[in-house]
């Protein structure tokens, strides 16, 4: 296993839409914990692989809270069969737009199915920050944001943050 660097905002990597995944390898295997160990170290409650600069539609999360014992999940060709009309309204950050947090709608249920490590599907229907952090992540291997759900000012101050912040970096 290893770290693997997590894309910022605004690089064009994250605004495009991943391809499914054909073979379910080694290599996926490795990828995979390669994002559980990336996601756990950032630290993080979900990870997409194109935030890592890889175009397949995988995401891992591990949403339980901090007295309850790991959960990691692996989703991979992730579908939404069904969303609840109940909408929440929470608060989201992003380890792509790290230190940014901001409420985002969303609805508070969603049924998902997806395939696991073995190529089986799998079909759950999630609730509360599990239920919101799919989304989020869904929404990355779309190439959407959570900034995408805000107003365009905001949006704009964010980026701007964002590439000030990769310049600085990019001098140490």
């Amino acid at each position: 296993m290893s770290l693997r660097p997590i894309l910022i905002h605004p690089d064009p990597r994250l605004r495009r839409t991943a391809e499914p995944v054909t073979v379910h390898d080694d290599g996926l295997r490795a990828m995979i914990e390669d994002m559980f160990e990336t996601m756990y170290n950032a630290p993080g409650i979900g990870l997409a692989a194109t935030q890592l600069g890889v175009m397949k539609q995988v995401f891992v999360m591990d949403c339980g809270g901090k007295d309850d014992p790991p959960a990691p999940m692996a989703l991979i060709n992730p579908q939404v069969i069904e969303t609840s009309d109940e909408m929440v309204l929470s608060e989201e950050g992003c380890l792509s737009i790290p230190d940014v947090y901001e409420n985002v709608s969303r609805p508070d249920r969603v049924r998902l199915a997806w395939t696991d490590l073995d190529g089986m599907r799998r079909e759950r229907e999630f609730a509360d920050r599990w239920a919101i952090c799919a989304q989020h992540e869904i929404d990355h291997l779309r190439g959407r944001l959570f900034i995408d759900y805000l107003g365009a000012v905001k949006r704009t101050l964010i980026t701007a943050r964002m590439k000030k912040l990769k310049r600085e970096k990019a001098r140490v």
